[in-house]
């Protein structure tokens, strides 16, 4: 290959199991040898020889800034609202009170539709335009459902939707309202994927299933290429990530490998863990076995319903992220986790989703543990805004009648 600079150095794919190779520009969804996921390699000799990380200050604040290291042949084919660089917010509040002297959260609940989902949607349905997709199909917990479906009417693809009927109503309305068909599943997402693969299979549609196209992991990756950008080119110690399908989770890591091939960061590695709730936690049960895969999770139930995956098909790849960066796994309960997004209200005065509080109801157990010290510096990803969650949180304030006096509080 040539030496000029290109929009995308995309070179091929590859599945993360076998590594058998793809064709990149052609549409792919599971390996056809062993059936796991594929993931985007780049020609990161020549990411390296035409790039670096001083030519991204002068870019636009958004994830297309790494447009070198996405899928994305051309810009033409972006189909973006304006997603990406949300800030890293220091929380002296919640730290103090929960031990952790540099806490600090990424806030993806600032992002178009207020969840980190429009980084996979960005990504993932821009390079289905690009290859031609003209129907995508797809079971959510919700949030990616509301995001896919926003970014296919604007790259003017049908998308057709499946999400338990549990799902949070805001993300129902707005499948709804931008067009996409959607169904209700009395079920989990599980049971909302098996309906979604008959489609498929009988009608056509691309597979946007979570790793079932290779894209949407790479707009999750550009949630590490911010990390190490606002750090200045270096790592947090820790990095906790509410875990349900673990894309985000796999994308940081996929973020850091190629960001140290390219000698953009040095050797250390944050160590990454996996936060699920303990009424749906195949991940954690699998990291205390020591396992390499987890078992389907019977009975899953959590109000975090967006990490509600009784068993997420890129789970080797979470675990083997946790296991090479000396990370782990932990549970909590709904309980502890709905405390934690009070704890956080009211001492850095930010609303953030369960999963978010997940995580740092998480950090809190860690700290208390020992395995998290004071001065570690920590990184919650808060995957979402907790508006989207309305009923999470129960106000019951006094009322007062026309002529009333304020009481003395």
């Amino acid at each position: 290959m040539g030496s000029g600079k290109v929009y995308s150095y995309l070179d091929h794919l590859e599945c993360g199991r076998c590594n058998a190779r793809f064709a990149a520009d052609v549409v792919q969804g599971l390996c056809t040898v062993c059936g796991s996921p594929l993931l985007a390699r780049y020609d990161l000799d020549r990411v390296g020889a035409n790039c670096s990380p001083s030519e991204f200050v002068g870019r636009s604040p958004d994830l297309w800034r790494y447009h070198e290291l996405l899928p994305v042949r051309s810009p033409d084919s972006k189909v973006s609202f304006g997603e990406g660089m949300t800030p890293l917010i220091p929380m002296p509040g919640t730290g103090s009170v929960m031990g952790l002297g540099r806490l600090f959260m990424k806030d993806e609940g600032l992002l178009p539709g207020g969840t980190f989902k429009a980084r996979g949607a960005a990504v993932g349905v821009s390079r289905a335009k690009e290859l031609g997709i003209k129907r995508i199909a797809m079971p959510t917990n919700g949030n990616a459902g509301a995001a896919w479906a926003a970014y296919a009417a604007r790259a003017g693809i049908e998308a057709l939707i499946v999400m338990p009927t549990d799902a949070p109503s805001v993300t129902r309305a707005e499948c709804a309202l931008t067009g996409a068909q959607l169904f209700l599943v009395d079920g989990l997402i599980s049971d909302a994927g098996k309906m979604v693969a008959e489609a498929v299979s009988a009608r056509g549609y691309s597979d946007a299933s979570t790793l079932k196209e290779p894209y949407r992991l790479e707009g999750k990756k550009t949630m590490g290429l911010e990390i190490f950008e606002q750090l200045g080119w270096r790592v947090p110690d820790v990095i906790l990530y509410p875990t349900g399908g673990g894309v985000g989770l796999i994308g940081i890591y996929k973020a850091l490998l190629e960001c140290q091939q390219l000698g953009w960061v040095g050797d250390k590695l944050p160590r990454l863990v996996s936060v699920q709730a303990s009424g749906c936690a195949p991940i954690v049960r699998a990291w205390e076995d020591r396992a390499s895969e987890s078992t389907m999770w019977e009975d899953a139930s959590t109000v975090a319903f967006g990490i509600t995956v009784p068993k997420a098909l890129g789970d080797f790849l979470i675990l083997d992220a946790i296991y090479k960066t000396d990370g782990c796994a932990i549970a909590v309960d709904d309980d502890d986790l709905l405390d934690a997004q009070g704890v956080v209200a009211r001492n850095d005065g930010a609303f953030i989703c369960p999963e978010g509080a997940a995580c740092f109801a998480a950090a809190r157990s860690l700290r208390a543990s020992g395995w998290l010290s004071e001065s570690d510096e920590v990184l919650i990803i808060n995957t979402g805004t907790g508006i989207k969650y309305p009923d999470t949180v129960s106000v019951s304030p006094p009322l007062l009648q026309v002529g009333d006096t304020i009481p003395v509080g």
